[in-house]
């Protein structure tokens, strides 16, 4: 979807893995209807009730509580006649039916099916009942997320549509992975202009090239490579006219083609297109960050267990892809002008006729293009480009400020709706809701600590530990419920279900995350109090509650000085210890107190036979060969103790 001729593998590269805190306290913008086919294709073979309900519903709540984001879901309006018709050709097309010389009505409906829009009109109903803003686009979602984007009233867009770029957005995240330490991946616009070189109105172009949702076959035997080589020879003001100059029938001029040659004659063996060797952020060498934490590289020197060193100041790698030296800043290069200007007869080396040559081969080339682009009809598009350029996708202006405001769960229509749908008992709707409600809390309570209690029903009673889960550490919260237990409303799980994995925002490709759903609240009952267990963001509880914070960590420092005082006075009295026989006799001393039928028969039968043995020998030879239970090896009286 978005720009064709496998766009996105174009930019993978490029591409930044960010953290679980990345989407922290930032505003987002999600295409609904993208996360409705991945409903679909999840689903597929599978009997579940609702998918798309069912994972929006989880999907929201890990997206706001677990990774701290404000979400903003944009849905699809009316898709423009262009969209319809293209996908018309592509239904014909996955079809098998030969659309080349199928005309398609001008007058088709651009409705979408109507199975479709009741998924997303149920969806959009869940979302305000989260309290989560919902706007409609004009046309396509994704054009309205990255208009909200370019304007900055959202800090990103999760889409995988890459058009996404072509409407102006500026960080776009095209997968989750949330089981991960590195869950989002994130492409920046800054980086494509810096890498590649490429500009809103060069991918523009590079979509008409090669095609996208609104025109599916662009120019005919232009690939993606032939397209990114083509629109670097224009700058971006530029690229734009000159395919309609080109679609005219009026080449270029060739100074564009005598600059192009110049770059390759100046650098043969390094041209801008050549892709580097992608190296570790961390200590500087060839590989990636991921594969360095995972294990250390071969050229830091360091254990398996160490990781990489970071690198200092001014470092500079030294592999075979850094050393690279281009051949005319080589000492080759000073020889063979050197000769050729003392002895111009030998002709050792011929620059003009070499630069010709390249110009020659490089026209050769250009000329071919432009007599592609030219002999397609009706390109460059204007309404495409039109479209593309268009800054009005909501029904909204840039003055009238954009207000996006997040309300408090409507909790008991919510689980009415819930059951009806999902058949879902309440308890079980609250007790997953708990997380964003918590959530909520904690983030009113650290702008204005006046709500005393979560949920009407439980207050904050401690904090129990420091969770690490994949690299990510949080706080194991301890709530109080001021009712009886009786009056528990949420339910606990069974082992088997809390050790499942956890459903999150799952990429589409990862089929077996799909069904499964988020980490419920665990419940502890002491002494008639109900206590639920939470995972919270640690700046979130130190915002909340900070003396509370300070007293879990002063008592962590206590137990820690306490653990190494106890060990400094084992290790005192150790000598002590190890005069006592009976400290060498743990194991034995247990078999004393839990002794097994098997056991007293084996005791039994040793004593007899240290008897016998006893009865046929004399003197210092009874000592060796008598048995016993205290001189057997260790491995069996191991095996005895745990029979």
């Amino acid at each position: 979807m978005g720009v064709g001729g496998k766009f996105w593998d174009l930019l993978k590269p490029y591409a930044r893995h960010e953290g679980t805190d990345y989407l922290r306290e930032k505003r987002v913008a999600v295409d609904l209807s993208y996360w409705i086919v991945q409903h679909e294709t999840a689903f597929k073979a599978t009997h579940v009730r609702k998918p798309h309900l069912r994972l929006t519903f989880f999907r929201t709540i890990n997206l706001f509580s677990k990774f701290g984001a404000l979400p903003v879901f944009v849905v699809d309006g009316t898709p423009s006649p262009l969209k319809s018709r293209a996908r018309i050709a592509r239904f014909f097309r996955f079809s098998g039916v030969d659309v080349s010389g199928l005309l398609v009505a001008e007058g088709v409906s651009s409705e979408r099916n109507k199975t479709f829009l009741k998924c997303v009109q149920e969806c959009v109903e869940l979302l305000e009942l989260f309290g989560m803003p919902v706007l409609k686009a004009n046309g396509e979602a994704e054009a309205l997320c990255a208009q909200l984007n370019a304007e900055g009233h959202v800090d990103a867009c999760i889409t995988a549509d890459s058009d996404a770029f072509l409407f102006g957005a500026k960080c776009v995240i095209k997968c989750v992975k949330p089981n991960t330490k590195e869950p989002f991946e994130c492409y920046h616009i800054s980086d494509v202009e810096d890498c590649l070189g490429l500009k809103r109105k060069h991918l523009i172009a590079i979509s008409l090239l090669v095609g996208n949702d609104h025109d599916l076959n662009g120019v005919q035997g232009i690939g993606l490579e032939k397209a990114l080589r083509f629109v670097r020879n224009f700058s971006e003001d530029e690229i734009l006219n000159q395919l309609h100059e080109i679609a005219n029938g009026n080449s270029p001029s060739l100074q564009i083609v005598s600059k192009v040659v110049d770059e390759i004659m100046l650098c043969p063996v390094e041209s801008p297109a050549m892709s580097k060797t992608s190296h570790c952020s961390l200590c500087g060498h060839p590989g990636s960050k991921r594969a360095h934490f995972k294990s250390s590289c071969e050229y830091c020197g360091t254990s398996t267990s160490q990781g990489c060193t970071r690198k200092g100041e001014g470092f500079k790698c030294n592999c075979s892809s850094c050393n690279k030296v281009c051949f005319y800043c080589s000492v080759e290069f000073f020889l063979y002008l050197y000769y050729a200007l003392i002895i111009p007869s030998l002709k050792v080396f011929d620059w003009q006729g070499r630069k010709e040559k390249e110009q020659q081969k490089h026209e050769n080339w250009h000329v071919k293009v432009c007599n592609k682009i030219s002999a397609e009809p009706n390109f460059p598009n204007d309404d495409i480009i039109q479209m593309y350029l268009c800054n009005k996708h909501g029904n909204f202006t840039a003055g009238d400020g954009l207000c996006l405001s997040w309300r408090c769960p409507d909790i008991d229509i919510l689980v009415d709706f819930m059951d009806f749908h999902q058949h879902w008992e309440p308890s079980y709707v609250r007790q997953r809701m708990l997380p964003m409600l918590s959530t909520i809390y904690l983030r009113e309570m650290a702008a204005k600590p006046e709500k005393s209690m979560l949920y009407g029903q439980y207050v904050f009673d401690s904090i129990q530990r420091v969770k690490i889960r994949y690299g990510h550490q949080s706080y194991v919260i301890r709530w109080r419920k001021m009712t009886s237990t009786a009056g528990c409303i949420i339910r606990t799980n069974s082992v088997e279900e809390s050790d499942k994995p956890q459903e999150e925002i799952v990429e589409i490709d990862e089929f077996n995350d799909h069904l499964d759903e988020d980490t419920a609240p665990q419940i502890h009952i002491d002494d008639g109090c109900c206590f639920l267990l939470t995972d919270e963001n640690m700046e979130l509880i130190r915002g909340a509650f900070p003396e509370e914070v300070e007293r879990f960590l002063h008592e962590k420092e206590l137990k820690a000085s306490k653990r190494r005082k106890g060990s400094g006075f084992k290790n005192e009295g150790s000598d002590e210890k190890s005069e006592s026989p009976k400290s060498k006799r743990v194991q034995l001393k247990l078999t004393e107190f839990y002794q097994s039928a098997k056991v007293a028969a084996i005791h039994a039968k040793q004593g007899d036979l240290a008897n016998n043995s006893e009865n046929q020998e004399d003197g210092p030879s009874k000592e060796k060969k008598k048995v016993s239970g205290s001189n057997l090896p260790k491995s069996v009286r191991r095996r005895l103790l745990f029979m």
